[in-house]
């Protein structure tokens, strides 16, 4: 008898959570469909090159900037004179994202930066702060081995607007 009672617990303990997770999955499907609005952005130019990845992507209020080196969009190259020249064309890039989700650059409110050499952070730091407005985004600096087409340096924010 004991083991028909241990049969019909682990019956019930069974149904009841399938049938807790019936609803887990229920509820899981409705926040999908309740969730904020997902909008993608990919630049002209991300476009042409074929990079798969969007330039920046919008969920509800908060905007999530790709990484994005100092690409002259006129010429499809970095621009030259090295890491100030460098971030000065990265936010003048990322104002022209921004504006397309009707933002700009003072919705900023964090920002990586991704630099191949750590002697040239003087030179970053100096066009970074004439490029941001006050009060200026919390910000993180890593120094990498690397980076993309020879880039100085990669910078990739996120904003939040509303």
């Amino acid at each position: 008898m004991r083991m028909n009672v241990k049969r019909s617990g682990g019956l019930v303990a069974g149904l009841a959570a399938s049938l807790l997770l019936a609803g887990c999955v229920a509820v899981d499907v409705e926040h999908r469909e309740t969730g904020p609005a997902v909008d993608h952005y990919t630049d002209p130019g991300i476009a042409q090159m074929k990079l798969p990845f969007s330039s920046a992507v919008k969920v509800g209020d908060t905007i999530y900037l790709a990484g994005e080196i100092g690409i002259d969009p006129a010429t499809g190259k970095i621009v030259p004179g090295g890491a100030g020249p460098e971030t000065a064309q990265v936010f003048a890039n990322m104002t022209r994202t921004l504006a397309n989700f009707d933002a700009d650059l003072s919705d900023i409110v964090k920002c990586t930066v991704f630099i191949d050499d750590m002697a040239h952070y003087g030179e970053m730091n100096a066009a970074y702060a004439a490029a941001l407005p006050d009060p200026k985004p919390a910000r993180s600096t890593v120094a990498v081995k690397g980076l993309a087409v020879g880039a100085s340096l990669e910078i990739e924010c996120i904003a939040v607007t509303g």
